[in-house]
């Protein structure tokens, strides 16, 4: 399929399938329209001779898409800085310690626990995995999805002071994620190649700092080239040429894309137009931006929906990524409790807080994205498919189940 063509069949499609959601089905918009594209996509494959006309199209059009290149390189930063630009910065550092150590510690220890679950059973199961491709498993799957907990946050009852810390933990926790999933991908790729500790402690650097530095900068000099102007145009035409321009250094320079625009966005989001003269302009441009990241979504819960004609179905899969979900429960409940035992004097959650702050924590198609990029190997597809069975779950059933679990939990109280 041409460029033209894949981008016209793109948006119809997901024009069609909001638009159906909004006019009948009426869930919340992304979870609607990835309900759609799985129901199109398990259409496709399982009546591809009734339908042949439209399972071609699907087929067509995933095939066309790389979606790992067309999520992490292109739409991820547009998604990331518009989540960061509305991001409550002075909530932040009111919960700073919080969100970095679910970020940071908290993911690590989602990894291992995850993977160390996850290969005791396999072996119940009599499928011979070795322990690296666990690793790999635990590294890409443990972190949240910043793009999907922005997308269901916006109308939950959690708490200011959780979501504050889930919005803030998914926005941070690329960093140590990316370097897990890089570093047990070389070591599983590479059999004679041993993890090397102060290897991931430097990637870690170069990636984390990296991009900090990175998005600060270029953000700093955006924003006061922002204050320097009154068009409102060239405002908006800067800020996303520094998504694109972060995207295109980040590359180069082999730093962490996500956290520079993210530290981007919030310098500009931070510096709110709304202490100045042009509190009008600064509004206009949280709308551009919200309408982008609506746009987006959508367009990014269409193609995770379609990716499963790309899955390869089986019965003992799918049952070992049924009961992935549960194994990730676990270690998300487990890496939040355990550094709170650790740290209650700097970290005091109660165990409402941890139980929501487990519910909570969306996967997205970032995991999907991490998969499709696993070099091939005879565990490729068992990886793919529990993946897609856990984010599936994840935004499907979690997020239409979060309130009604916040409610179940607290009702009027709130939680510390």
């Amino acid at each position: 399929m041409s460029t033209i063509l894949i981008i016209t069949t793109l948006f119809f499609i997901s024009t069609i399938f909001s638009y159906i959601n909004a006019r009948f089905i009426k869930l919340p918009g992304v979870i609607g329209v990835m309900v759609l594209a799985i129901g199109a996509a398990i259409l496709t494959v399982a009546a591809g001779s009734l339908f042949p006309g439209l399972s071609r199209l699907i087929f067509d059009l995933t095939d066309s898409i790389d979606f790992s290149k067309t999520l992490l390189d292109v739409m991820l930063g547009f998604l990331l800085f518009a989540s960061a630009l509305h991001f409550d910065v002075n909530k932040l550092r009111e919960n700073l310690r919080g969100v970095l150590t679910i970020s940071t510690v908290g993911v690590i220890l989602s990894t291992l626990i995850f993977a160390g679950l996850l290969f005791e059973l396999l072996i119940l199961f009599r499928i011979d995995v070795p322990f690296i491709y666990c690793l790999v498993f635990g590294a890409l799957i443990s972190p949240t999805d910043a793009v999907a907990v922005a997308a269901l946050m916006t109308k939950s009852r959690m708490p200011d002071r959780l979501k504050t810390i889930i919005s803030g933990e998914s926005l941070f926790n690329d960093g140590i994620g990316i370097v897990l999933f890089v570093s047990f991908s070389e070591v599983a790729s590479i059999p004679e190649k041993n993890f090397s500790l102060l290897e991931a402690a430097k990637l870690f650097g170069q990636e984390v700092f990296g991009g900090l530095l990175l998005g600060g900068l270029l953000g700093l000099i955006t924003y006061r080239m922002m204050r320097s102007i009154s068009d409102f145009q060239t405002k908006v035409m800067l800020t996303i040429t520094l998504v694109l321009g972060i995207a295109a250094i980040a590359g180069l320079t082999h730093v962490s894309a996500p956290l520079a625009v993210v530290a981007a966005g919030l310098i500009i989001g931070s510096h709110s137009f709304k202490r100045h003269e042009t509190i009008a302009e600064g509004e206009d441009l949280e709308r551009v931006w919200s309408l982008a990241d609506e746009l987006l979504n959508t367009i990014l819960f269409v193609l995770i929906g379609l990716q499963l004609v790309s899955i390869v179905v089986r019965p003992d899969y799918l049952l070992i990524g049924t009961a992935a979900i549960v194994i990730l429960l676990v270690a998300r409940m487990l890496s939040i409790v355990l550094p709170i035992v650790f740290l209650r004097r700097t970290l005091s959650l109660k165990y409402s807080s941890v139980a929501i702050l487990t519910w909570g924590g969306l996967r997205g198609g970032i995991s999907v994205a991490l998969a499709l990029s696993l070099p091939d190997s005879a565990f490729k597809t068992l990886i793919l498919t529990a993946c897609f069975v856990i984010v599936v779950f994840s935004i499907v059933v979690q997020g239409l189940t979060l309130n009604k679990f916040i409610n179940l939990l607290l009702g009027d109280r709130k939680p510390a």
